[in-house]
């Protein structure tokens, strides 16, 4: 496997560039003035939660799953399993296992109930059993990193093992907050402290050189905005 602290985050920058015209042509990927759960004001806002039809989760996904193929392709990772963290983690998981078996690969997933259940089976994973399976965690975005040690516990506790972090977009942005800011981003802390690699379909620098090529005139006055946030705040 490659080391989860050297392995790039964004594999495939067609695939990446291919994603964030579809972010754009959504509205998911929007630009303005948005403060963030650290208290920055970011020009530029992903909201994952939009993909909220039919014909476009179904894209989302194969997205998802191309990018899990060229991870495994590159021998960043290995799963048997796809785990999705309640909340916005479950549909991705799922449609994800989908769109992976229109490619020939068959894999399980699971999610966590955010409160255990107490009659039926009871317990708080849904799904396919963890125990002994090599577990990819599928996300939107890593902000804290909190989800994503959330999910390593459980998965740990279910006899599982953590093999990898998969998320639509890296901010590539420091962590902590704007008053305190880390030193690396979540996604870098994920990988320093867990030791688990994340890769990402997009990332904060392919946004800039979308930016930076567009002919759309409109689309590229974006450009120097996003630029001052990432030298203020990047990784």
């Amino acid at each position: 496997m490659t080391s989860a602290s050297h392995a790039p985050s964004v594999l495939d920058p067609a695939l990446e560039q291919d994603f964030l015209r579809f972010a754009l042509k959504t509205d998911v990927l929007r630009f303005g003035t948005f403060k963030t759960k650290a208290g920055r004001f970011s020009p530029y806002f992903f909201n994952a939660g939009l993909f909220r039809t039919g014909d476009l989760v179904a894209e989302l996904s194969g997205f998802y799953a191309r990018c899990f193929l060229g991870a495994v392709q590159a021998k960043v990772f290995q799963a048997s399993i796809l785990f999705g963290p309640a909340y916005k983690g479950i549909p991705l998981a799922a449609t994800t296992a989908m769109a992976l078996s229109q490619h020939g690969l068959n894999l399980g997933f699971s999610f966590n109930r955010k409160e255990a259940k107490d009659h039926g089976e009871g317990g708080v994973i849904v799904g396919e059993s963890l125990e002994g399976q090599d577990v990819v965690i599928i996300d939107d975005v890593i902000s804290a990193g909190t989800s994503v040690r959330e999910s390593v516990a459980i998965i740990q506790k279910a006899g599982g093992r953590p093999a990898g972090v998969l998320i639509a977009l890296d901010r590539m942005e420091k962590g902590g907050t704007a008053e305190q800011p880390a030193a690396v981003s979540a996604v870098q802390e994920v990988r320093q402290t867990l030791g688990l690699p994340v890769v990402a379909i997009a990332g904060l620098e392919g946004l800039l050189g979308l930016l930076d090529s567009s002919t759309d005139s409109q689309l590229k006055s974006h450009w120097q905005a996003v630029e001052d946030y990432r030298r203020a705040w990047g990784c």
